[in-house]
Parts: structure tokens; C-alpha cells; sequence
């Protein structure tokens, strides 16, 4: 029992030790940081302390080099926070982000930029589009796809009145989570939760509440606000979202497909040059004639190029039954391939804006 014990205070000594190494090392990569922004004052360069192809870059460098026993996933997680953190020495930055607080894009935006960043909800997705073109914001996050339940048109259309540029994805698995004060399943008789999160656990509802009343509002933060309210009430939200109201969790993993995940878009101004792994998006349109979308797309598939998604909208400015189209690709608007792919789309098309070229989530 005593060379046991020895065997484990020695273990937390060796912790301790590596610890203090941990510490030491965060902090003179926080001086370079500094050091950094003091070089580029002195040459007169604008302090631009968010460089997404270069984060991304630093990123699966590590994860190639991660040799256990902690996952890629995590590895990015602590470095993240380390970026953010030596960022905010430089420059605080503020994120807009659809809100309100406890929200999956809050979510989303803390993953992508850390806890240093400033989190600034906001009530609707032209708000985040308005706080980032007025300066009162650095960045914008929204949602712009899910993978059970498609695009996010709002966000979409907005694109098409908006100078701003895609800067970067996230990703985010979205994990639903049944909370309530009620103390049993048969105690609910009601269920609030975002009109996605009802339709993404429609299966589980049916099964377990099927005769509990559904209703939808304007975000699962707010579904876990009201739910607080009732204990005969229950939240379908993020297990952030049922802290952040004091709801107990009910039950956990409700979502019917569990590999649910949402598609963030990070917008701002510039263009991220490539960092190796890079999307591009845009949009295109032209006068409605037969065989336009095939001669739209045609340059793509000649030249060998990944198109990962389109969508059509509506082309509100200009005749009915116009479409505009929103297509992603594989690659930098700067590589030679897709370069020419493109200027071959452009000569085409009647409307043809590239609306980012980024690094792919990580």
C-alpha cells in the first residue's frame, strides 16, 4: 500500500513539473504573439490578428504530428484556446453571432474563436450581416446548412445584398437534449424548442411524447428560457442552453440521426490567401434558356473540379421564375485549375460573384 502510494504522489509530482513546462512555454508564445503585432505597428502593416488560413495551417500541422493519446478533436480544441487567447493580447475581437446566448452558434463561434473572443448575439441573421458591415463587429457567424435539414435560406439571400465575403466554416455536431423541471417523461405537456430542433427529433417525439403539445420559437435558447418557467414544460436545446436556465436534463442524445451536424459560415472582410485545404463559394446566374445550369457547370466538370453543393434561390431582382445559384467547390479561387474553371463561368453567366474562398472546417 505505501510503495503505492509513493508510486502515485511521485505521478502528480511529474504532473506538476509538466505543468509548469506547459506554462512557461504558453507564455512565451503568448510574448512572441505580442512581439509579432509590434513588428508589423513599426512597419506601418494594419494588426490583423485573425488569419484563418494560417490557424487552419497550425492546426493539421498538429493533428498530423498528434501522437496520442488525446484525439485530433481535442488537440484542436486546446490550441484554439491558446490562439484565442494570445489574439485577445493583441487584439480583442467581437463576433456577432445569432443569437440569443446559449444558442448552437454561439456554440459554433466559441469552437472557432475560442473563449478570448467577445461573443455579441444578435436576433436575426441580417442583424449579424449589418453588425459586421456597420465595424461594430470584427466577424459574423451564422448557420447556412444541416445535414438532415438542409440550407439556411435566410442566410443565402441575405448574401445577395451584402458585400461581405465568406472567411471561413464550422462545423458543429448538434446534440439534442430534452430538458425539463418536470422529474418523469409523463410529467411534460409541452415541448418548445427552434422549429429545426422539433423537426430533427420528430422521430424520438413521436415515440416518446407523441401526444405532448409541440411548439416552435425563435431559437433553443429561448425554448429553455420558457421551459424554466413551467416545470410541466420541457426544452428540446443544448445541454449549454439547459445550464445556462438551471433545467435538469431529462434525457440526453434525443436527435433522430445522430451524426446531425450544422454548417457555419464565418463572414468578414478580405480573402484568406490559400491555406491548402481550402472551399470556394459563389453565385451565378443568367438569363433562363434551355441548358442553362448544365452550361453553367460545364467548366467545373471539364477541368476536374470538386463541386460539393448548390442550391437555387429565387432572383428577386429580376424576372419570375429567375434563379439565382449558389455553388460550392473544392479548392482556392487562386489555384491555377480553378482559376481558369471559373473565368470560363464568369464569360457566361449574366450575375457571377465569388462570395469566399476559405480553409474547410477542421
Amino acid at each position: 500500500m505505501t510503495d503505492s502510494r509513493d508510486e502515485l504522489a511521485q505521478l502528480r509530482q511529474r504532473i506538476d513539473g509538466i505543468d509548469d513546462q506547459i506554462l512557461e512555454l504558453v507564455s512565451e508564445r503568448a510574448r512572441v504573439a505580442e512581439e509579432v503585432a509590434q513588428v508589423k505597428a513599426a512597419r506601418g502593416e494594419a494588426v490583423q490578428v485573425y488569419r484563418p488560413e494560417r490557424e487552419a495551417e497550425i492546426l493539421r500541422r498538429l493533428s498530423d504530428a498528434n501522437p496520442g493519446p488525446l484525439s485530433n478533436e481535442q488537440v484542436a480544441v486546446l490550441f484554439r484556446e491558446v490562439m484565442s487567447a494570445c489574439r485577445a493580447l493583441q487584439q480583442p475581437l467581437t463576433v456577432a453571432f445569432l443569437g440569443p446566448h446559449g444558442t448552437f452558434t454561439e456554440e459554433a463561434a466559441t469552437k472557432h474563436f475560442g473563449h478570448g473572443a467577445t461573443f455579441s448575439p444578435q436576433n436575426t441573421i441580417g442583424s449579424v450581416f449589418r453588425e459586421v458591415e456597420s465595424g461594430s463587429a470584427h466577424y459574423g457567424l451564422v448557420p447556412v446548412e444541416n445535414s438532415s435539414e438542409g440550407v439556411v435560406s435566410h442566410t443565402l439571400d441575405r448574401f445577395l445584398g451584402s458585400e461581405l465575403a465568406i472567411v471561413g466554416e464550422v462545423e458543429l455536431r448538434i446534440r439534442h437534449a430534452l430538458a425539463s423541471h418536470a422529474r418523469a417523461l409523463d410529467e411534460v405537456e409541452r415541448v418548445y424548442s427552434h422549429q429545426q430542433g422539433l423537426s430533427q427529433c420528430r422521430a424520438w417525439l413521436d415515440v416518446h411524447l407523441p401526444e405532448v403539445e409541440r411548439l416552435p420559437v425563435a431559437s433553443t435558447a429561448e425554448a429553455a428560457r420558457l421551459a424554466a418557467l413551467d416545470a410541466k414544460s420541457a426544452a428540446i436545446a443544448s445541454e449549454a442552453a439547459a445550464e445556462r436556465y438551471g433545467l435538469p436534463l431529462l434525457q440526453l442524445r434525443i436527435e433522430d440521426h445522430h451524426g446531425n451536424t450544422t454548417r457555419f459560415l464565418v463572414l468578414g472582410y478580405g480573402a484568406p490567401p490559400p491555406s491548402g485545404r481550402d472551399k470556394t463559394s459563389l453565385v451565378v446566374s443568367s438569363a433562363n434558356r434551355t441548358g442553362l445550369l448544365y452550361q453553367l457547370l460545364e467548366p467545373l466538370a471539364r477541368n476536374g473540379i470538386d463541386m460539393t453543393r448548390i442550391e437555387s434561390r429565387p432572383a428577386r431582382q429580376q424576372g419570375v421564375w429567375e434563379y439565382v445559384f449558389f455553388i460550392d467547390v473544392q479548392g482556392h479561387a487562386e489555384d491555377e485549375q480553378l482559376s481558369e474553371a471559373l473565368s470560363e463561368v464568369r464569360d457566361r453567366a449574366s450575375l457571377f460573384r465569388i462570395l469566399g474562398s476559405y480553409p474547410r472546417a477542421i
